[in-house]
């Protein structure tokens, strides 16, 4: 079988080490996204492991990036567990560090990852039994190619720049037209969700990229594919790099997922099937009830900048966590 590994970043919000150190660098520019809720923790990481452990068990070794903040419970020793310091991979003028994207563009640097690895936010959780090939198939990762107009979305500006950065990009590299007429099973893969046939369908009629959809789930990479984006991209990178916090001028790790899709170097599926996105409010009895029948293999718990009560939210969120994994695992002490 071949070598797959699983990589997660976090932090602790509360830590105030890190706190402070954020607080000396923060900005208030509009262009800056450093809003708590990129931040806070719910508490869900014992069950990510424990996840991982019932559900995946085939994983070679999880990598687990930290400022530098590791939980208590934690066993730290663990044979399939390597502590990634943000110092040990990325470059030290770019440290200390705040921006999700600059951790994720240089995850290929990590010392001893696999060439096949699986990268995870600490908001995607494993709720049932996955096997090597639901994320790779005959070695090239799964996914689903459709395209979506990038939408500007004044509640989420940041968001809006990072997606077409990432186009804008891809553009000078790939032809729309041609890449369709090159891959059309990747574009028109059957077992799809009709959706996506009608967005691919329609976007034909424009002869330049508009956006990208892409799942929120776990990513699929290959190394390699870090590996060319930086060989042609190399200035641009770097250049983000230089953003302590996540601001609209920088790229972001779809840029490699989008690029092992365009390049066809990848297994077309329908990623829908056995993945749910969520995003958090002040109720959230469907999500419960879905984590508690494990109605599917992986969902994404998004923090929206919820309103509502923090610690009973996070109570909701523990219980149903705690009807499908109950038993402490291996990673904890």
């Amino acid at each position: 079988m071949e070598e797959i590994d699983f990589v997660i970043t976090w932090v602790d919000g509360q830590d105030e080490a890190w706190r402070r150190e954020k607080a000396r660098y923060v900005s208030d520019s509009k262009k800056v996204d450093a809003g708590e809720e990129r931040y806070r923790d719910w508490e869900l990481l014992k069950f990510w492991f424990r996840g991982v452990e019932k559900f995946a068990p085939w994983v070679r070794k999880v990598h687990f990036i930290t400022w530098g903040h590791l939980p208590k419970w934690l066993d730290t020793n663990h044979p399939r567990l390597h502590i990634v310091r943000h110092e040990d991979y990325i470059p030290q003028e770019f440290l200390p560090v705040f921006n999700s994207n600059v951790l994720e563009i240089y995850m290929y640097r990590i010392e001893g990852l696999s060439e096949r690895f699986v990268y995870f936010n600490d908001d995607m959780m494993l709720t049932g039994k996955v096997e090597p090939d639901f994320f790779f198939f005959r070695g090239k990762p799964c996914d689903m190619l459709a395209f979506q107009p990038v939408v500007a979305n004044p509640a989420n500006p940041v968001m809006s720049h990072l997606f077409l950065n990432n186009t804008l990009v891809l553009a000078k590299y790939f032809d729309k037209r041609e890449n369709v007429r090159r891959h059309p099973g990747n574009y028109f893969k059957i077992g799809y969700p009709p959706l996506y046939f009608f967005y691919n369908l329609l976007e034909m009629a424009f002869p330049l990229y508009s956006g990208f959809y892409t799942v929120h789930g776990p990513f699929s990479f290959l190394k390699g594919t870090f590996e060319e984006v930086w060989e042609k991209e190399e200035e641009a990178l770097v250049r983000m790099s230089a953003n302590r916090f996540r601001s609209e001028d920088d790229l972001m790790i779809y840029l490699f997922r989008e690029w092992q899709k365009l390049t066809g170097n990848f297994h077309a599926k329908n990623m829908h099937r056995d993945f749910c996105y969520y995003n958090l409010s002040d109720e959230n009895r469907k999500l419960e009830a879905d984590i508690r029948r494990q109605k599917h293999k992986v969902i994404c718990i998004n923090d929206g900048k919820v309103k509502g009560d923090f610690e009973r939210i996070k109570e909701g969120l523990r219980d149903a966590f705690l009807q499908i994994l109950p038993q402490q695992c291996s990673f904890e002490v």
